[in-house]
């Protein structure tokens, strides 16, 4: 008989595009899979492989009691059909709800915190909620894998899931999709954003900075990539007909837009987890603009492949792009080598599919 991994996530991207060696691996070594997550057009993907689909609904954002006891109940319901020897899981609320299912289940589980979340980050009601059913939810967890110091140290901090802690480097990047791309002439001088679009990526602090430096140095070029998760899809309408940027929408490929980029600006200030844009950008040699905060700051060495910026201050980012516009061709290209090197050295995907092929093989 084949043991059994149900995978638990909130949208098809945080699998396909983040954990999908993890899925290769455990299928090559004879494990059968259970993907639960809303249905996306990489499900289809996931199929093909090999895994089997069970259809979840998940209010991401949403806080509303009757829907999140559904997802409990519907997490319970899927664990006693399939009957998964392990569970792993992704993200806030497959982390929660999974886990008191699997507790009560009695199954060996290993959860990963992608990013603590506004709630649980920011001191209120919502946090000590959370915080509670993070305790209650990893009381019996197996391990709980953190993509950085930061939010392990909440976790220690708030005495949850003592002595299961398990630090990897995010989640990793696949070296081999994500090469060096050639850099791009310096006729014109682009900048892209790639997140989901919303305040607390910093969408507002990169329209402001695009707005300033594109009437000062007419030759550059601001790219805006990903799905609206806010409402900002009339105003990115508004901007692009003014030519100040380009909307590219959701890609399924983000090496086709790093490909004619010279630098990746994300000024986020979301609680990350580690930022999987910033990891493949400089993966491609591509220089780095982020945030001096938890999930950025690993990744970035200040001044040698890119720049790290004071949170929310357009100011800052603007003062970076314009001494990141007055170095010369060559050292841009050697700014985003060495954000490349950074990447073999410290966050291969390899590092975290052999942490988790490790993690189960102590649990089953």
């Amino acid at each position: 008989m084949k043991k059994k991994v149900l995978i638990l996530v909130n949208h098809d991207v945080v699998i396909y595009n983040f954990r999908l060696e993890i899925v290769q691996r455990l299928l090559k070594e004879g494990y059968e899979v259970y993907i639960s997550s809303p249905y996306g057009e990489r499900i289809d993907d996931l199929i093909e492989l090999g895994c089997n689909y069970v259809e979840a609904k998940i209010e991401r954002h949403g806080t509303n009691l009757i829907e999140e006891a559904k997802l409990f109940f519907y997490y319970r319901k899927i664990m006693k059909d399939i009957q998964p020897d392990i569970i792993l899981s992704f993200t806030i609320k497959p982390n929660i709800y999974g886990g008191i299912a699997a507790r009560i289940s009695d199954i060996p589980y290993i959860a990963n915190i992608t990013g603590l979340g506004s709630a649980v980050e920011n001191r209120g009601v919502l946090q000590k909620i959370s915080i509670m059913l993070y305790k209650f939810a990893f009381k019996k967890v197996s391990c709980v894998f953190f993509q950085n110091e930061e939010n392990q140290q909440f976790f220690i901090d708030n005495k949850i899931a003592i002595e299961k802690h398990r630090l990897i480097p995010g989640s990793g990047v696949n070296l081999e999709h994500f090469q060096v791309l050639e850099y791009p002439s310096n006729d014109t001088v682009e900048f892209v954003f790639i997140s989901r679009i919303m305040k607390e990526k910093g969408i507002e602090q990169y329209l402001e900075a695009a707005r300033y430096i594109k009437e000062k140095y007419p030759k550059t070029i601001f790219h805006i990539c990903g799905f609206c998760e806010e409402d900002y899809e009339d105003k990115l309408a508004v901007l692009q007909e003014k030519g100040l940027i380009i909307y590219h929408g959701m890609l399924r490929d983000v090496r086709q837009i790093i490909e004619r980029t010279h630098c990746t600006i994300h000024p986020t200030y979301y609680p990350e987890g580690m930022s999987n844009v910033l990891l493949e950008s400089a993966a491609c040699g591509r220089p780095l603009i982020t945030t001096d905060r938890s999930g950025c700051r690993e990744i970035v060495d200040h001044n040698i492949n890119g720049y790290l910026i004071k949170i929310k201050s357009t100011e800052d980012l603007i003062g970076k792009i314009e001494s990141f516009l007055k170095l010369d061709y060559k050292s841009k290209i050697k700014m985003g080598i060495a954000g490349r090197k950074k990447i073999e050295k410290e966050f291969d995907r390899q590092i975290v599919v052999d942490a988790y092929i490790d993690q189960i093989g102590q649990e089953i």
